[in-house]
């Protein structure tokens, strides 16, 4: 039921931190995993990290807030590899400034990076998952869908636009036997989450003190609901939202 041999997942951003956790989680399962980013060098290094471990995985060069890039990305993918399966839409950003401090470059660079590189790649891959019968997509929104932070507006706006066009595609893709659905991330350790601590005072406390289960999540944490989400066992789970966050939005 969660046996992913055969198929070939595009991960957006897999070179590290979450991505690289879902990644992982998805060659454990069987899949060829490949791995889009714009830095060539960090996403060679965790392919070979992966290959050591005995996983398929390969990478290619893509920035995928570039309408161009992107569809030259899934003809590459399709020309290697003969098919896509799955899409993980994982790039993201923030810029961590006051709402009335916020440039319109900063507004424009997370919102590109987040959500316009989601409806870009999703486009994209439309095509290939029709002619494989079906697929699965898989959008990285965040806590901040639900919640708001003072210093995060443009990120919050992103990721609850991540959310509504998870469910819009769920609606528009049924018909085409594709799964559409979101991942949640809580308060995960990785770069992004480091620099957070470091900009905002009494963080890293406060996480813990809410969180339930009473640690920062891991990478590895994910790669569970991208395997369940990515797998025949939720053929019949579309346009959902799933916080994967030690019971953070609950508490």
């Amino acid at each position: 039921m969660f046996d992913l041999g055969g198929k070939v997942a595009v991960v957006t951003g897999g070179n590290g931190g979450i991505g690289l956790g879902m990644a992982r989680g998805l060659a454990q399962a069987g899949a060829l995993v490949v791995i889009a980013g714009r830095n060539a060098a960090k996403s060679a290094q965790a392919v070979q990290q992966l290959k050591a471990e005995g996983l398929r995985a390969d990478a290619l060069e893509a920035d995928v807030t570039d309408e161009a890039s992107v569809t030259a990305l899934f003809y590459q993918v399709a020309a290697r590899h003969a098919r896509v399966d799955i899409l993980v839409n994982n790039a993201g950003t923030t810029v961590r400034k006051m709402p009335q401090d916020l440039s319109l470059a900063d507004w424009h660079q997370v919102m590109d990076t987040n959500l316009t590189s989601a409806f870009l790649c999703a486009r994209a891959a439309h095509p290939h998952l029709q002619r494989a019968g079906g697929g699965k997509v898989i959008n990285i929104g965040s806590m901040l869908s639900i919640f708001g932070a003072p210093y995060a507006s443009a990120y919050g706006a992103s990721k609850g636009g991540v959310v509504q066009f998870t469910r819009s595609l769920a609606t528009a893709w049924a018909g085409d036997n594709i799964q559409v659905n979101a991942v949640l991330p809580g308060w995960i350790d990785t770069e992004l989450t480091q620099g957070a601590r470091q900009q905002v005072a009494g963080l890293h406390e406060r996480v813990l003190a809410r969180t339930p289960a009473g640690r920062w999540g891991a990478p590895a944490d994910l790669a569970g609901v991208a395997v369940f989400l990515a797998s025949q066992a939720s053929d019949f789970i579309t346009g959902t939202a799933i916080p994967v966050d030690g019971g953070y939005s609950i508490s």
